[in-house]
């Protein structure tokens, strides 16, 4: 099981971002999928979660109303759209999955059990 988010790259206050995580090695339609950030020196955060047959979002209330998950499970692919970013939402976005969490812990990185490599998103006042 692989997961390979991209799509980071850096971009001004007020502007736009869409991150892409592509799955394989398994079929992605059975897993929540995640989105996590991590900013220097502080602790990986939770940012959005998808559950498998889109029926259901959650986000962080620093992001919502900003940032929209999507899915597609025939291409395996999960989806951040950001906008009207701000600097404070620089960090590395990782993309993450997981068959078994349950709605009390989707906030709780550790929880998921496959992660992708991260992308840097970079946010300039």
């Amino acid at each position: 099981v692989q997961l390979q988010a991209s799509g980071g790259g850096m971009v001004q206050a007020g502007g736009s971002l869409r991150l892409s995580c592509a799955a394989s090695g398994d079929t992605f339609s059975k897993y929540v999928r995640g989105w996590f950030r991590q900013a220097p020196g502080k602790e990986r955060e939770f940012v959005a979660v998808i559950f498998r047959n889109s029926d259901r979002t959650y986000y962080a209330n620093s992001v919502k109303g900003r940032f929209t998950i999507s899915r597609d499970n025939a291409k395996n692919m999960v989806y951040l759209q950001m906008d009207s970013l701000k600097p404070e939402d620089t960090a590395v976005y990782y993309c993450a999955a997981d068959q078994g969490v349950i709605l009390s812990s989707i906030t709780i990185w550790r929880q998921y059990d496959y992660w992708g490599q991260g992308t840097l998103v970079t946010v300039s006042s």
